[in-house]
């Protein structure tokens, strides 16, 4: 699995063991196919990886910036802990649609809740392993759009969610005759990047063809960003670059 842990012994290993079982990567292929009956946008393997890697890069960023995450502040682990939940809680977050689109933040957190000790035996102690246990479930949860976030990491992951926003993601469910203003939406973004930014700790560029796109930044990023309990780290900066359209540049922060 292609992530910037090399630095983290502990979640390396749990990666490793994530590959090793061979579970957890078939649940994300089923992931897929739920997405596709349901004609949303995709849910599987290289969305979760997506979200993985989003949120460690936004966890570091504040992190520089002296953002104390939740396991740092309150439970007494490392900000290494901290990139352990954020990444496991990315990979998971949507295991739940297995099972079902209606409800599968629900879905997941019964299903990690039976996975992930196992996960984490022997890399963490009994009584550490219950603290990431339940923080990464918090951190999973947090992704529903209107749930609170109580931690710094579940906000990393919420917002990290919401930015696999683009053209890829709508590919499956435009091609097979299934268009919405979700799918649509999406087309229109070309390009997410994250970075730091020059008033606040994390910066986030979006490029559009198609100023249709408005609606993921609007309706999803922004409310997502918004709830997240951590919106005063972030600058969001959109640009759209579509042929037929009027080059238009928005910078907002909440």
């Amino acid at each position: 699995m292609i992530l910037p842990v090399s630095d983290n012994p502990r979640l390396t290993s749990i990666l490793e063991r994530i590959e090793d079982a061979a579970v957890l990567p078939r649940m994300w292929q089923v992931a897929v196919v739920n997405s596709q009956r349901a004609g949303v946008n995709d849910h599987g393997p290289t969305h979760v990886k997506i979200v993985a890697h989003n949120g460690l890069k936004i966890l570091r960023l504040l992190g520089e910036a002296g953002v104390v995450p939740g396991v740092v502040a309150a439970q007494g682990l490392t900000f290494a802990d901290a990139e352990v939940v954020v990444v496991l809680a990315g990979l998971l977050h949507d295991v739940g649609m297995t099972v079902h689109r209606d409800s599968h933040e629900s879905h997941s957190l019964f299903l990690v809740h039976q996975a992930l000790p196992r996960l984490v035996e022997g890399i963490y102690s009994p009584v550490e392993a219950v603290t990431i246990v339940h923080e990464t479930l918090h951190a999973m949860i947090g992704h529903n759009s209107m749930q609170r976030c109580l931690t710094v990491e579940a906000g990393v992951v919420k917002v990290a969610d919401a930015l696999d926003m683009s053209k890829w993601r709508s590919r499956a469910i435009i091609k097979g005759g299934r268009v919405s203003i979700h799918s649509l939406s999406a087309a229109a973004i070309d390009k997410v990047a994250i970075s730091k930014g020059e008033t606040r700790p994390v910066r986030v560029e979006v490029t559009m063809n198609n100023s249709a796109g408005i609606f993921q930044v609007d309706n999803l990023l922004k409310h997502k960003i918004r709830h997240s309990g951590i919106a005063e780290h972030f600058e969001v900066r959109i640009r759209v670059e579509g042929e037929a359209e009027r080059q238009h540049v928005q910078t907002f922060t909440l």
